[in-house]
């Protein structure tokens, strides 16, 4: 057993007999698209009545135009907007609301000491 020696070898993989035993490799590509079926078009799909079809890198509507889409997405962007900053304006006012109540708690809680201190004070004259 060596010290310093590497004691793990692994056994040699056997090389390959065949790469592949199909002969899809020697059609040209005529026959191969015909066989495989390897013709398509550009991808389209039908969206809310509106088809699509996939351009240069881009979405084109084939038939009339996206306009109401457009101005639809617009609107709902606006409120979404609108929606945020309502949000944001109620969590400050949470926020508030909250400070208010933490120091209003703390001055009854102090009241209620000094209420107790001189309940505690007038016991102690009688």
């Amino acid at each position: 057993m060596p010290l310093f020696g590497n004691t793990f070898s692994p056994k040699k993989t056997p090389p390959r007999k065949c790469a592949s035993y199909s002969n899809l490799h020697t059609l040209d590509r005529s026959t191969r698209e015909t066989e495989l079926g390897l013709e398509y078009s550009t991808p389209a799909m039908n969206l809310t009545g509106q088809s699509l079809k996939f351009e240069n890198g881009q979405w084109v509507a084939e038939s009339g135009s996206f306009t109401d889409c457009r101005r639809e997405m617009q609107r709902l962007l606006k409120r979404n907007q609108q929606m945020q900053e309502e949000n944001n304006l109620l969590r400050l006012k949470v926020d508030i609301l909250l400070d208010m109540l933490s120091e209003v708690t703390a001055e009854v809680h102090l009241m209620e000491k000094e209420v107790e201190e001189l309940k505690s004070h007038s016991r102690r004259r009688k």
